[in-house]
């Protein structure tokens, strides 16, 4: 059993946990195992998953989640001789209205919100948004591997959209082709990784259970889904012509940024 298998296992209060490694490169290498990995927060870890993280050695933990999240979900548990950096990342979590509206709102409310493609197109924005507006924090998340800030733990609240996009902006600069980053993104829908979406046990179609309505209403917010990662490509083209001029422009990398990024995180073979 292999480590990311046993994790699947062991970890039974931190969601969507993963290796990134093994991933190919455009030129033959790969992403090495046990250097780079992605979860959901870590705010309800068990002292078995706690054991299990601190086993690993990471060196950083970056929790992209903001205060309301913090403050919903907890913060994280403190992992011995771990660094903890916390860098928010703007996604549709961040307005507390809305997301009070999801737990809390009223199927009438639901619908008005997020019927008719509204929550799909939230989060396809939400995507550019974040590639067009967080660029420096994405750099300085790379530049820290690159001085040495692995292995690393990059989570948010489900661990697919901000730590999602930023694991995606990472691989790119490892180069890592499209296609791969997106089938490792999608993996973040099996039902063993997806977020527990809770509602208010008084509201319609709520509890640890939903309605069928409201599931299907909500599935957009918390699916991984090929068109939001694809929006941020789409943007990274848009306004940047490319992922070269996006990764040296955009995100101020150098090539010695880069070439010292690859050696912390690939292996030959």
């Amino acid at each position: 059993m292999t480590q990311q298998q046993s994790a699947e296992t062991v970890l039974t209060g931190v969601r969507n946990f993963r290796d990134v490694g093994g991933l190919p490169t455009v030129d033959g290498r790969r992403v090495a195992h046990g250097r780079l990995y992605r979860s959901g927060h870590l705010a309800r870890a068990t002292e078995a998953d706690q054991a299990f993280l601190s086993s690993l050695g990471l060196h950083t933990v970056f929790d992209f989640r903001n205060s309301a999240d913090q403050a919903l979900e907890g913060q994280d548990v403190a992992l011995p001789g771990v660094r903890n950096v916390n860098l928010p990342l703007t996604d549709p979590a961040d307005g507390g209205e809305f997301w009070a509206l999801v737990r809390d709102g009223s199927l009438t409310e639901l619908r008005a919100a997020l019927d008719d493609g509204q929550a799909a197109g939230r989060m396809v924005d939400s995507y550019r948004w974040m590639i067009r507006n967080k660029p420096a924090e994405h750099g300085r998340v790379i530049r820290a591997l690159a001085d040495g800030s692995v292995p690393v733990l990059m989570h948010c609240s489900a661990g697919k959209d901000r730590a999602g996009l930023t694991v995606a902006v990472t691989l790119l600069a490892l180069g890592v082709e499209r296609e791969s980053i997106a089938a490792d993104y999608l993996k973040s829908n099996a039902p063993h990784r997806r977020y527990l979406v809770r509602r208010g046990a008084a509201t319609e179609g709520g509890g640890t259970v939903l309605s069928a309505e409201v599931a299907e209403l909500l599935a957009p917010l918390f699916d991984a889904r090929a068109e939001y990662l694809q929006a941020a490509f789409d943007e990274i083209d848009a306004a940047w012509g490319g992922t070269e001029r996006y990764l040296t422009e955009g995100l101020g990398l150098t090539a010695a940024d880069r070439e010292r990024l690859r050696g912390r995180l690939l292996t030959d073979g």
